[in-house]
Formats: structure tokens, sequence, C-alpha cells
């Protein structure tokens, strides 16, 4: 067996799936493609035409919604306080509460990034490689580093997403981006 499908998911038209996944009680909307050595639990929501890279884990409590890029090994946290026991002994379902993440239509993940608990992440926003979200994105905005912090905002064009400029960023000789003398 190269992956596990549990009888309770729910897969959209044309999804496409590579080897290695572990899918159970989720739902995976038309034409979203995931990638190999992923995980979605059970009550997490993918959306259609998404792309889940390898290596990805989206934990219960998760809604991705429709034309979302997530890079390969992004983890997602539903757990502000994570405890193995409660009074000695190990927790179960009943020891702690689900807590939501949302990330809105058109937004891209860079790879490696982890999100916690409690955030959403705006339409078309886009995460840096690395980042760690602790709180909301703004639609539009691009952020990165640890914590993720607002580099600039994004301008729309005319055929989005292909055509969507950076605005108040500016790259510096090193390569590296910075919002001081933005272009």
């Amino acid at each position: 067996m190269t992956h596990f499908i549990s009888g309770d998911v729910v897969l959209g038209k044309d999804v496409k799936l590579s080897k290695f996944l572990n899918l159970y009680g989720c739902s995976v909307g038309d034409g979203t493609k995931i990638g190999a050595f992923v995980e979605i639990q059970k009550n997490a929501r993918v959306g259609r035409n998404c792309k889940i890279s390898s290596h990805t884990f989206i934990c219960e409590g998760v809604v991705i919604e429709d034309e979302v890029f997530i890079g390969h090994g992004v983890v997602f946290i539903n757990d502000t306080y994570p405890r193995a026991t409660t009074a000695g002994k190990l927790q179960t379902e009943d020891d702690w509460t689900v807590e939501p993440t949302l990330v809105r239509t058109g937004a891209s993940i860079g790879s490696g990034a982890t999100i916690l608990a409690n955030v959403t992440i705006g339409e078309n926003a886009i995460v840096g490689a690395g980042s760690v979200v602790t709180a909301d994105v703004a639609p539009n905005t691009v952020v990165a580093g640890n914590p993720a912090r607002v580099l600039g905002r994004l301008k729309e064009a005319v055929d989005r997403p292909l055509k969507t400029a950076i605005v108040g960023v500016a790259r510096l000789p090193e390569g590296r981006l910075s919002t001081a003398d933005a272009v």
C-alpha cells in the first residue's frame, strides 16, 4: 500500500494524488493536486484548484479555500498550548479544543512555513519560505520571517494572479528584501 485514504474522505472531481499519502475525514475540492508524503487530518478542508506540495501536514481545524498554493514541508498547528498529559495521564480528544486556521482564496505559503493556530491568512497573501506565522495576515500582503512580518503589499493587476506586482518591497544588492527605499 502506497497511501492511506479512509472511506470518509470526500474527493472532488479530477483530484490528483501522489503516493505515500495519509488522508482521513477530510475533504479535497475539484482539480486539487496533492504531493507525496502529505497528511490531511479529519475535519480539515482543502478547496478547488489548490496545490499542496510534498511533506505538508494539514491538521484538524484547517480550512484552505480555493486556488491556494502550499509549498513543501508546510506545517499547520491547531493547539496553542500542546501538552502530552493531563494530571499524569496521556491526553485524549476530550482534554483539548481544536483551534481553527483559515487560508483564504489565492494565498500562497512558501516551503517550510509554520502556521500557528487561530490565524487567518488573507486572500492573495504571500507567506515567505520558512516563515512562522503567529498572527493574521491581511489580504494582498507579503510577510516573511520568524515571526512573520509585513514586507509589502500586492497591487492587483488585470490577470490575477499571474500579473501581480509587489509594492513597498525593494530587493537589496545581496538579494534580500527590504521595505526601506522601496520601489
